[in-house]
């Protein structure tokens, strides 16, 4: 009996590793446009999804509370000009795809103040993503965020599934695509 409870196990675990391999590979031969920038990994890679961060308000948060659904991470910055232009369309991208299955997640990376975050968001007509920070960079150390801004797919596993450095219009058709395909929806809303 045990044996057989295992090589159930073991079945279920690898159709499932399979389905996710499958899954990835599926969303790398999407890529066109801004999106052949976009990195997906061959097999998903952990994040620190308990590393601090905290909401606007100061209140303590991870990247844990977001499981469950498919995340787009946006690391930013208030001085990043890229970050300027691709805010509004991750903006765009939350009030169309929010909901149980997705979120998009914004976190400012470094001292920065909340008043001047508040200020971007205004300025840029942000209204809808989550709004996190990274005060101290603890977590974009450990995701390697090297540069600004990196914006990463996580799985609702909590793992990272893709990575694209710089900017992209997340909103538009390319990464629309490869968004619906995660998140198996037949059709773009229009």
């Amino acid at each position: 009996m045990r044996i057989l409870r295992s090589v159930v196990l073991y079945t279920a675990l690898a159709l499932g590793a399979n389905a996710a391999l499958a899954e990835t590979a599926d969303i790398a031969a999407l890529r066109e446009g801004d999106m052949l920038k976009l990195n997906v990994h061959a097999e998903p890679q952990p994040i620190p999804i308990i590393a601090p961060l905290e909401t606007l308000d100061g209140a303590p948060v991870t990247l844990a509370e977001y499981q469950g659904k498919y995340v787009v991470v946006n690391f930013w910055a208030t001085w990043c000009a890229p970050c300027r232009k691709e805010m509004p369309g991750l903006d765009r991208l939350q009030t169309e795809l929010a909901g149980e299955d997705f979120e998009v997640v914004t976190i400012a990376v470094g001292r920065l103040s909340v008043p001047g975050i508040h200020r971007f968001f205004e300025e840029t007509g942000v209204e809808n993503v989550v709004a996190l920070r990274d005060p101290f960079a603890i977590l974009s150390r450990q995701m390697s965020v090297l540069g600004l801004p990196v914006t990463v797919i996580m799985d609702p596993e909590g793992r990272e599934v893709a990575r694209l450095i710089g900017e992209a219009e997340w909103d538009g058709p390319n990464a629309r695509v490869i968004l619906d395909a995660l998140l198996d929806r037949e059709e773009i809303p229009s």
